[in-house]
């Protein structure tokens, strides 16, 4: 098949536009190559040649839902790994083993991975419960969702298998204990770690429909770097509405800045961006 022609400034606007209206997300024109290779390589795949044709099917087509949830996985997961951020999953063991004890009888810890792509953090979250929770002499009540917008990432993730390089780095007594051996350098999750985390579809626009209270810790890194500084704000605030009284709000190192919530109180921390929600009395 011949060469796509280049994406001219008002085709590049316009897949803007869509993008930043259905998602949130913005597109700098730094990455008017990421966009215009991602698209091409899908429109080649479908049979398309005019960027212009292929934005109308997107918008109006009769598969339109559907191709608009293929394109929004190629446009949004990226590669990620187990323990990507070790500094913010400590701060998590940390804020954990440092609960008073009576917390632990008012019913399971619960934590959200927001924008959780295929599920490495998620079920990093669960692990580093898991391993704090037998470090307490405790059941390992506690419960991990994930959400993302990319339905075909959730699927991944609900599989539980990932690729033996995603877990580069990890310590090899939490690589034994929660892992075990597939098909083709694979690895999948052990099953009694697995059912502790599940998945929800969710476009980070719509976090007012989200059926949560009271959660106990919220994770929520390299995702809003892709907003605007004004959404990020507004998205941050929502998710602050979803802390449970003394819960732990995790955000990617300088993805927010100058920024203070009434009921949220910083962290101290060098390497890690987050916050508690304030209380009257200690849990």
């Amino acid at each position: 098949m011949r060469r796509l022609p280049d994406m001219d400034a008002a085709q590049f606007q316009q897949w803007q536009k869509l993008l930043e209206h259905r998602t949130g997300i913005t597109l700098s024109e730094e990455r008017r190559s990421f966009l215009e290779t991602n698209l091409s390589i899908r429109m080649r795949e479908i049979g398309f040649s005019s960027y212009q044709d292929y934005y109308e099917h997107i918008v109006s087509g009769p598969e339109a839902i559907r191709e608009w949830s293929v394109l929004v996985d190629r446009l949004t997961v990226q590669e990620t790994r187990f323990f990507r951020d070790p500094d913010a999953f400590r701060l998590v063991a940390d804020y954990v083993l440092t609960r008073p004890r009576e917390r632990f009888r008012k019913g399971p810890l619960e934590a959200w991975s927001v924008g959780c792509s295929t599920g490495e953090e998620p079920y990093t979250l669960a692990i580093t419960l898991n391993e704090c929770m037998s470090q307490l002499g405790l059941q390992p009540l506690f419960g991990v969702t994930g959400s993302d917008i990319s339905q075909p990432a959730l699927i991944k993730a609900q599989k539980g298998r990932f690729s033996a390089r995603s877990l580069q780095g990890m310590d090899e007594d939490l690589r034994a204990r929660y892992f075990r051996p597939a098909e083709r350098n694979t690895v999948d999750i052990v099953d009694s770690l697995r059912e502790r985390v599940c998945f929800a579809r969710l476009n980070v626009l719509n976090l007012d429909r989200v059926p949560m209270q009271g959660v106990n810790i919220i994770f929520c890194q390299n995702l809003l770097i892709y907003f605007r500084r004004w959404r990020r704000r507004e998205i941050v605030r929502k998710l602050a509405g979803y802390l449970a009284p003394g819960g732990l709000l995790v955000l990617g190192q300088g993805e927010l800045t100058d920024w203070q919530h009434p009921s949220l109180q910083r962290v101290p921390s060098e390497h890690v961006l987050a916050w508690t929600k304030r209380q009257s009395n200690d849990e």
